[in-house]
């Protein structure tokens, strides 16, 4: 298999970019960013009604923005909702965004636009966490106990706001994968409601990971041919999770390092791979653990995608497809327990 056409065509934009803090040094940064990401690509974004709460937990508010057609009001000031005007039953997923644990923001497209997406395709609601990054003080397990904080609040006004009784999901892509699996650990061994599904795209979950085997010659070509800030070195990794639990990884708990713990117990799953990702052996490991546990799992290997690639805008088919899986993944959820 080869690179995406698509995604082959953005790659000059950062193509001697060695990392992201070097992109965004260059006073033309933003803008090769912005057209790596597609971003002058013909595409219009899903109308959906949007709304911003705040969730109370230990460290402070976690902001919330509500993606989802027929809400009639928010109450502010006590956090309380009133349902959609259809009475449907809706689906529901609490959508945690990547960035390395020490980047990201509720209006990137792996986000914002993830969340348009899913709520139109599914006519359900998509509760996007504004979680505290790492770094400047902020370690682990502050971003875990945002993610918690943000899933109760959801859980306990998702019925109000139409999402049918038992049908709320949890998941994120990359970091906010890991942040997602860790959340449901801990809900797991606290013997609180789980989601209906884990829902996770290209999810970090271990801290050290095998090289990725690539199945042909031409695979390893295409691998070592990608910008180096799409790639993982070891020493990435380590840095990632040295930075996000602030001190040595063999100190990281399993609500932290989440991949590396049993599974067993956890709801459905559906995980995305992307094929030209350092990280991909992540995500098949958890595949491999979830299957000796007895979770269902459903795994779709994105070919042609590298690491991201949900930031890239919808214009681009691979990104309709990892969105299509997505929603059917979430419309399809049931009540877990």
């Amino acid at each position: 298999m080869s690179l995406d056409v698509e995604l082959a065509g953005l790659m000059h934009h950062v193509a001697e970019a060695g990392s992201f803090a070097d992109l965004l040094a260059d006073p033309a940064g933003m803008q090769r960013l912005a057209a790596f990401s597609g971003a002058d690509l013909p595409y219009t974004a899903p109308a959906v009604p949007i709304r911003s709460v705040e969730a109370p937990g230990p460290n402070g508010p976690v902001p919330i923005r509500i993606y989802g057609p027929g809400i009639l009001r928010l109450d502010g000031d006590r956090g309380s909702a009133a349902g959609n005007a259809s009475g449907a039953a809706l689906p529901g997923l609490v959508w945690l965004h990547g960035g390395g644990f020490a980047g990201g923001t509720l209006d990137m497209r792996e986000a914002d636009q993830v969340a348009r997406e899913l709520a139109d395709r599914t006519g359900g609601l998509v509760f996007s966490v504004d979680y505290r990054l790492a770094g400047d003080g902020v370690h682990f397990p502050v971003p875990h106990e945002d993610a918690l904080a943000a899933w109760i609040w959801a859980a306990a006004h998702a019925e109000g706001l139409g999402v049918a009784p038992g049908n709320l999901c949890l998941g994120g892509a990359s970091a906010g994968g890991n942040l997602a699996v860790g959340a449901a650990m801990y809900l797991k061994d606290a013997g609180l409601a789980l989601p209906a599904k884990l829902l996770l795209a290209y999810p970090f979950l271990h801290a050290a990971l095998p090289p990725l085997k690539p199945a042909a010659v031409s695979d390893g070509r295409v691998l070592s041919s990608l910008p180096r800030i799409l790639r993982f070195t070891e020493d990435d990794c380590q840095a990632m999770v040295e930075n996000y639990i602030g001190g040595p990884a063999g100190m990281a708990s399993s609500y932290a390092l989440p991949g590396r713990a049993d599974p067993s117990g956890l709801p459905p799953v559906a995980v995305i791979a992307c094929e030209y990702d350092d990280l991909r052996p992540s995500a098949e490991l958890f595949r491999e653990s979830l299957r000796a546990a007895g979770v269902q799992v459903a795994f779709r290997l994105e070919a042609g995608a590298t690491h991201g690639y949900l930031n890239h805008s919808a214009a681009l088919g691979i990104v309709q497809q990892g969105l299509a899986f997505l929603a059917a993944e979430l419309a399809s959820a049931k009540p877990f327990q």
